[in-house]
């Protein structure tokens, strides 16, 4: 295991602060980013938090253990501790709208997913603290995803990158209805090769045929649309998994499906490399 031994900047400097990320590197030419995986927030933001979101709700929940095998299996893994309550590693930094139009948590978010205020009144961060919050946490996990991209394209000509993802079955708020259990994003087909949605795509109908949406509500966020550059060699695709896939929703507990989604999402991965 590769941790980041990179000097934190000032805003880093709490006593309780975990690395600002962790990094595995591997042999293979696969990268997968777990952004929104962490749940660390420093305290002084926590005391200004409401308390029913001390506890990080919206985080991705145990997203990272659909993918424990894949150190093992030579890919490198880079995973966010940060909160996306403190900054969003998967949005632009000028904190652009991703879906025009659509609600979406912004940079650094003020709402929760169910569209209640995350701060007590009048403790919202200003646009100094959300700055300052960009170059501690965020450019520092966007540098080390660049750089790990780069030494596997230049070791190996292509590379994958697979932005890993889960959410909520039903987030009134943000989407009408129930997602399908896996929601695949390309950037409508520009940020990764043909080839490569395609057999995403048929394994993804074979594994649950009635449960597959491809470019639907996700078609991919920053660090889809941002690093995908297939006529450069970087592939990048979205994945954002429905938690009830692998997760009782109510209790937040793996069920008895998680090992079978960890298992497809490993043999899925490896076929997508051997295509590069």
């Amino acid at each position: 295991m590769e941790v980041s031994a990179r000097k934190k900047p000032a805003a880093q400097n709490h006593a309780d602060a975990p690395p600002l990320f962790e990094l595995h590197s591997g042999h293979q030419p696969v990268l997968i980013s777990l952004p929104h995986d962490g749940d660390w927030i420093p305290a002084d933001i926590v005391r200004r938090l409401r308390p029913e979101f001390h506890h990080t709700p919206d985080r991705d929940w145990y997203v990272s253990r659909l993918y424990d095998w894949a150190v093992a299996a030579g890919f490198s893994v880079i995973r966010a501790r940060v909160s996306r309550y403190v900054v969003d590693l998967n949005r632009p930094p000028d904190n652009r709208p991703l879906y025009p139009g659509a609600a979406t948590p912004g940079l650094c978010p003020l709402r929760s997913f169910a569209g209640s205020p995350l701060y007590r009144a009048g403790q919202e961060p200003d646009a100094a603290e959300i700055a300052l919050r960009l170059e501690s946490w965020w450019r520092p996990y966007h540098d080390a995803l660049q750089q790990t991209l780069d030494h596997l394209r230049q070791k190996h000509g292509q590379v994958l990158l697979w932005d890993a993802h889960s959410i909520r079955s039903q987030v009134p708020e943000l989407f009408a209805g129930r997602l399908p259990a896996f929601n695949l994003g390309t950037n409508s087909g520009r940020s990764c090769a043909p080839e490569l949605q395609r057999l995403a795509e048929s394994r993804l109908r074979q594994f649950l045929p009635r449960s597959v949406a491809i470019n639907a509500r996700f078609v991919g966020g920053y660090i889809t649309r941002h690093y995908g550059a297939p006529e450069a060699g970087i592939h990048a695709l979205q994945m954002e998994i429905a938690q009830r896939a692998y997760l009782d929703e109510t209790r937040l507990k793996l069920h008895h499906g998680s090992r079978a989604t960890a298992d497809f999402l490993r043999q899925l991965l490896h076929r997508l490399s051997n295509l590069l």
